[in-house]
């Protein structure tokens, strides 16, 4: 399976602008540039879109970690905090904290931590992303 998407950016680095969009057209020409990424500005950046993905991603892998178990969730809300740090000359992503609620009847505590780690370590971003991925999972009841 492969899936596609397309940046285009446009002059220097801090007046110039871009969009972004992917193939199945839920972003389409997505503005991003430098004050969205390093100041207040409007648009979107690279790390909140990877933060978007890596909870996305997390979010169905716990779904499916717990529907396996005989438990599907009823809800999981999943919001992922990038960590973009200066490392030497430039720039890198250290890490990625997810921040997961999720109410499963039937559900233990015990159990449900147990699923979310194994979906935290067996999701396809977080297996992709060389940064410490840390997370806080509740089980709501």
């Amino acid at each position: 399976m492969k899936k596609k998407a397309w940046a285009i950016w446009k002059g220097g680095i801090k007046d110039g602008g871009g969009v972004i969009s992917t193939e199945t057209g839920v972003l389409k020409d997505a503005p991003y540039g430098f004050k969205a990424r390093f100041e207040d500005g409007p648009g979107t950046n690279p790390e909140e879109l990877l933060g978007a993905a890596h909870a996305g991603c997390f979010s169905m892998a716990l779904s499916l970690q717990l529907t396996n178990a005989g438990i599907p969730p009823e809800k999981i809300e999943t919001h992922a905090e990038i960590t973009l740090d200066k490392v030497g000359d430039g720039f890198a992503i250290t890490a990625s904290h997810l921040i997961v609620k999720a109410r499963v009847p039937g559900a233990s505590a015990e159990q449900f931590t147990e699923l979310a780690e194994a979906a935290k370590s067996g999701c396809p971003l977080s297996k992709v992303l060389n940064a410490k991925i840390t997370m806080d999972a509740t089980l709501e009841s």
